[in-house]
């Protein structure tokens, strides 16, 4: 039988997954990367098809399936594990003439999901007609191997390059033929080259099963190589809440995307259903990715999920990231240490949490530091009150950032007797306090030495000259 290829625009368009196990998740996870409208049809589902109806991305009805379900569906997938089920609804589904595949059982199949190649709107399908799906998974790796991330941006330029040419050339055999050595110079481009280039930037290689990465502040420009590296190449990956999406667009385009934030006060993913997924994951031997606001290793609860992985024996890595404190600061051109108030630098929170209120935090409040209260809430007359009453002075110059290094950064410049007073500012805050942030704005003449326009002093490589 001879199959008929054809890509499918499912932006917005109704699909019916019935299922909700690892198989049904995979194929949502396909369609929602088309920007497919998905209903599940499930009584119990996995973790993630759970976040993705919390998110909204997915209506999940829990419950078995029904007939009526396959109704105004364009598409149809059956991914139960009852055949008796999965006959029912492709059945229903041809009743309505509706296309429909029951996964991994050709006989009931309209049509397959072929392994596939992504790089930006270059996609290469390959399929066996349903004759062996892991050979298409084998095709896939090679070729994966051989048309490496770089030409996203080749296919892109060179669409920019054929509107231009269809906008300022004339139809004809002379227009025809330079589209044709536009791609020529693409299909020229050496795959083998760019892959040995790619090895040697990468000098070592990706070897664990979880990474936990940080994703600073919300700036793409403020990731680390490693960080930028791992998103591009990552099968999962489980942000925050608050990860920009500038950030999440890094991800390659079939890489499954789970949003496990946990945002205070308002019930959602439990951080034992994080640690599950986890495991569940790495456990298929999938790359994974744990990307967090800010580094992992500062109020991420790294290491309750590092914890987790040791115990189900899952190697992992860390990959730091800008934490909010020093993306602030340099947000606000203020400098956390001091030599002259501020030699010592606290990282702290008053952040409560299942009904547990951090009474400590004031303990490490040292009137010679700079405090960087993470997560202050809107609290800010009893963090003012508190301090003050710790012996901190009302004229302690403090700093409220929102959204650092992103472009909805917000800042107030206030004093610790005034900070009562101020509006809180929307999360991801953080409050800057002490002596070291009002230099830059208070330096008089005896703070600053004279500099000579025209003077010499040694180094260790010689005499300098300023003329």
């Amino acid at each position: 039988m001879s199959l008929f290829p054809l890509f499918l625009k499912l932006e917005g368009r109704p699909v019916l997954v019935v299922g909700g196990g690892e198989i049904a998740e995979g194929k949502v996870s396909s369609l929602l990367h088309a920007g497919a409208f998905v209903h599940v049809v499930a009584p119990t589902a996995t973790l993630a098809i759970s976040a993705w109806a919390e998110e909204g991305r997915i209506q999940w009805h829990k419950r078995s399936f029904a007939a009526s379900d396959v109704s105004d569906q364009e598409l149809v997938i059956a991914a139960t594990s009852s055949p008796d089920v999965n006959h029912e609804v492709y059945a229903e589904a041809h009743r309505h003439r509706v296309l429909c595949n029951v996964v991994d059982d050709p006989p009931y199949c309209d049509f397959y999901f072929p392994a596939v190649v992504r790089r930006g709107d270059l996609q290469i399908a390959i399929s066996t007609g349903g004759q062996s799906p892991a050979l298409a998974q084998q095709l896939r790796l090679q070729l994966e191997s051989q048309f490496g991330p770089e030409y996203a941006e080749r296919v892109s330029e060179l669409g920019r390059q054929r509107r231009e040419v269809l906008a300022t050339q004339p139809p004809g055999d002379a227009r025809k033929k330079l589209l044709h050595e536009l791609a020529q110079e693409v299909v020229e481009f050496d795959p083998v080259e760019a892959k040995a280039r790619r090895e040697d930037r990468n000098t070592k290689p990706e070897d664990k099963n979880v990474y936990l990465v940080g994703a600073g502040p919300g700036d793409p420009g403020l990731l680390t190589l490693k960080a930028h590296r791992l998103l591009g190449t990552a099968d999962v990956i489980l942000h925050d809440e608050l990860v920009s999406q500038e950030i999440l667009q890094l991800a390659r385009p079939d890489a499954n995307l789970v949003n496990v934030g946990k945002r205070h006060g308002a019930k959602r993913i439990t951080q034992e259903q994080i640690n599950t997924l986890l495991i569940h994951f790495a456990a298929q031997g999938l790359t994974v990715v744990r990307l967090k606001g800010g580094d992992p290793l500062i109020f991420g609860r790294a290491g309750e999920e590092m914890q987790a992985l040791e115990a189900a024996g899952i190697d992992f890595e860390i990959v730091p990231g800008i934490t909010a404190a020093s993306a602030a600061a340099a947000a606000a051109q203020v400098s956390l240490t001091d030599r002259r108030s501020a030699s010592t630098v606290v990282f702290t929170t008053p952040h409560r949490c299942a009904g547990k209120e951090n009474t400590d935090w004031l303990r490490t409040a040292r009137r010679d530091a700079t405090l960087a209260i993470y997560m202050p809430g809107s609290g800010y007359e009893a963090l003012a009150h508190d301090l003050e009453a710790a012996g901190f002075s009302g004229e302690t110059p403090c700093l409220i950032i929102s959204g650092a290094a992103t472009h909805r950064q917000q800042a107030r410049r206030t004093t610790l007797s005034q900070l009562a007073g101020l509006p809180p500012l929307p999360a991801p805050s953080l409050l800057l306090i002490g002596e070291s942030l009002g230099h830059r704005h208070q330096e008089t003449d005896a703070d600053l030495e004279e500099v000579s326009l025209s003077q010499s002093f040694e180094t260790p490589e010689g005499t300098f000259r300023m003329e």
